[in-house]
């Protein structure tokens, strides 16, 4: 089997505007991208490139131009050795394109083992717990009535994306703490927020909240003040999926004592294939590896299988969970009673909806030629 053709397609994604703080904006109208990689037997992966965040028009051009030479013609069972050869580009090209050729491989050799990708890994267990994860609200009020509604549905955990204002996160965080009670598993991500002496405050103050896990305090580069947060905070630490060198600078932060677990999704990470590694790498330590929302529809569901073939994976998230990642899927996944099940059918296991995509079909990419993209212009971007 060859690999023998690689496209993009675009599409209008539109949902309305929000946010996790007020540098960080999501929504409007982006380019959701379909990567296909073709096969001469018939059989082809897809994927998703792109997020509410940063459509797929800023990726795409590079993914034709320079991962396509290097996958066509070859075999696309040789997983491990392509994912080698296109870590090698990254400085050409973001994780994000890396990571949708690495799932549309696993795609293909799911279907051709008739056989959901999470059997491929070694499946172990059929459905985990989901953790409502939320986006930004003006009040601490808001933060509260959105975690007891989710209580009130059966489910047991529920993160918090604060304001970035320690003294004001702290409120925050006891609000959530008194609506929901003391037998609801409550995470904080400050999402990079804070130096060192107002992230000791808000972990003292969270661990006397009885917080489950306290994320990303501080920025990726400041594993100095990790080691110290480490040291002297009680609650674990979360840190980071955006660790530079991705997989291959992850082992500092065990050796270093700067993270009690570790952090990843097939987009940031660059596939389902490092994630597997890392997850790996976290269980050799007897460590938890939670898996970060992947951005688009199509990552969340290879988040999910990874989630189930990790025996140290703990949670499936739920980003933001007002729904507005929700694209592209005639059924995304489904949630019960705070809970998600194991994929079922061939590779993916999830239909792309083709018919709601093309509605807002604006460009293909299969040559350098197309690489210079030009969109309309007579709409919102």
């Amino acid at each position: 089997m060859k690999i023998t053709n690689v496209k993009v397609e675009l599409f209008d994604w539109k949902t309305e505007p929000w946010k996790t703080n007020d540098h960080t904006q999501f929504g409007n109208t982006v380019q959701l991208g379909v990567v296909t990689v073709e096969t001469d037997e018939g059989i082809t992966g897809n994927s998703f490139l792109g997020s509410s965040r940063v459509g797929a028009d800023h990726h795409a051009p590079g993914l034709i131009e320079f991962i396509k030479p290097i996958i066509l013609g070859r075999n696309p069972q040789d997983i491990g050795a392509i994912w080698s050869d296109l870590w090698k580009m990254n400085r050409s090209v973001s994780t994000y394109v890396i990571g949708a050729i690495d799932i549309c491989l696993w795609d293909i050799n799911g279907k051709i083992a008739n056989q959901p990708i999470h059997r491929l890994l070694g499946t172990c267990k059929e459905s985990v717990p989901v953790y409502s994860s939320t986006a930004f609200h003006e009040t601490k009020e808001q933060y509260a009535e959105e975690a007891l509604i989710f209580k009130n549905k059966g489910w047991t955990a529920h993160k918090i994306h604060p304001h970035g204002n320690p003294a004001y996160d702290i409120e925050i965080c006891k609000a959530v703490r008194d609506a929901v009670g003391d037998d609801m598993k409550l995470m904080l991500d400050s999402m990079w927020s804070y130096q060192y002496e107002d992230a000791m405050r808000v972990g003292r103050a969270i661990e006397d909240l009885s917080f489950y896990w306290y994320e990303d305090p501080l920025v990726e580069e400041d594993i100095y003040n990790y080691k110290k947060l480490h040291q002297k905070l009680d609650i674990p630490i979360m840190s980071t999926e955006y660790a530079p060198g991705r997989f291959y600078g992850m082992a500092e932060w065990i050796t270093e004592y700067a993270t009690d677990f570790l952090r990843g999704d097939v987009a940031v990470t660059g596939g389902i294939t490092p994630m597997v590694r890392l997850a790996n790498l976290a269980e050799g330590f007897n460590m938890k590896c939670e898996i970060h929302h992947g951005g688009n529809s199509l990552n969340n569901v290879a988040n999910l299988h990874i989630t189930m073939a990790g025996p140290n994976c703990e949670f499936f998230e739920f980003f933001p969970c007002t729904g507005a990642n929700m694209f592209g899927l005639v059924e995304d996944i489904n949630f019960d009673n705070g809970y998600v099940t194991a994929p079922t059918k061939p590779g993916l296991g999830y239909e792309i909806d083709w018919d709601l995509l093309r509605k807002g079909h604006t460009a293909t990419l299969e040559s350098v030629s197309y690489t210079h993209l030009t969109l309309p212009t007579n709409r919102e971007v």
